[in-house]
């Protein structure tokens, strides 16, 4: 019986001590701060693109760059565009292994549509600082002092507060907490639910694994070196606490973050809330399938809630 427990043991150690390593492993990789090869984006311009002009011009307009320090002391890096007199601005969040250089749609979109654009790299991102991504719940506070930043910097009465991916759902996040007077609507382009959920799908389309027990160890040392796990980055309870306007936008095609994702957070927000699918658009690409028609959906969608 001796005998029996000490191989008992001696197995779990051994499995235990493969878990935590594999845990370590996929912190690396989805986590800490450095190249996430498993995703492509590129800056390159093709005049071929249906937002060849937005992009062109965000490459080549002016800009302002405003830092901010976050109270766990990490300096964070935006790019402000002004718009003549605007007195609305949009605070636009990228995605997962992105960085403010790459919204050139978004930005100019918003900017078209009379609104002044900042545009942060977030931490761990881009020239901001940090090591480790939040999926949108350490973001979340940090997309909020940004939109305290702008009241404070500028004549802006009304905020936007948009995203697209992982930047969705950090808003969606914000959207749960205390708001800054001058927010006046949200939206969200092709947001996850929550880290857990995210990650877990991730690990079974890109691995082949099941969540349990990897996604679950992964997030404990999530716990231990970022200081939090991936069930408490939940858009679903934090959308349930939102009561300012929010369109959620996904598409059909999006084998990233599944529509069905941006179904259930739009089932447990409050109106008003607005959910577009969009035939045929894959992740964050609804925007250059049809620009004109999705810059009409949003201006149709905050017309009713910004002047």
């Amino acid at each position: 019986m001796k005998k029996l427990w000490i191989t008992l043991g001696v197995i779990i150690v051994i499995v235990g001590g493969g878990l935590i390593g594999a845990g370590s492993y996929f912190y690396h990789v989805a986590i800490a701060r450095g190249d996430k090869g498993f995703i492509t984006q590129s800056t390159r311009l093709s005049k071929k693109s249906a937002v060849y002009r937005e992009k062109y011009w965000y490459l080549h307009v002016k800009k302002q760059t405003w830092k901010i320090e976050t109270p766990d002391h990490l300096k964070l890096v935006a790019w402000y565009v002004p718009n003549k007199d605007a007195r609305k601005t949009v605070v636009l969040a990228h995605g997962f292994a992105g960085n403010k250089s790459l919204m050139g749609a978004w930005a100019g979109m918003y900017h078209e549509l009379g609104y002044n654009v900042l545009v942060p790299d977030s931490r761990a991102s881009g020239d901001s600082q940090g090591q480790a991504v939040g999926y949108g719940w350490l973001e979340r506070r940090d997309d909020l002092q940004w939109a305290k930043t702008v009241v404070k910097r500028t004549r802006t009465t009304q905020i936007v507060m948009s995203g697209i991916s992982m930047g969705a759902a950090g808003m969606t996040m914000a959207s749960g907490e205390r708001q800054v007077p001058q927010i006046k609507a949200y939206v969200v382009d092709s947001p996850f639910t929550s880290a857990q959920d995210i990650i877990s799908y991730q690990a079974k389309q890109m691995y082949h694994l099941p969540a349990f027990p990897l996604v679950d160890v992964t997030s404990m040392v999530t716990q231990l070196r970022a200081g939090y796990n991936f069930r408490e980055a939940d858009a679903v309870a934090a959308i349930k606490k939102n009561r300012l306007p929010i369109m959620i936008i996904s598409g059909t095609k999006d084998d990233f973050v599944p529509p069905r994702m941006g179904k259930k957070l739009y089932q447990n927000a409050h109106q008003p809330k607005q959910l577009w699918l969009v035939k045929g658009a894959g992740h964050t690409t609804a925007i250059t399938q049809n620009y004109q028609n999705y810059k009409q959906h949003v201006a149709s969608f905050l017309a009713q809630y910004v002047n």
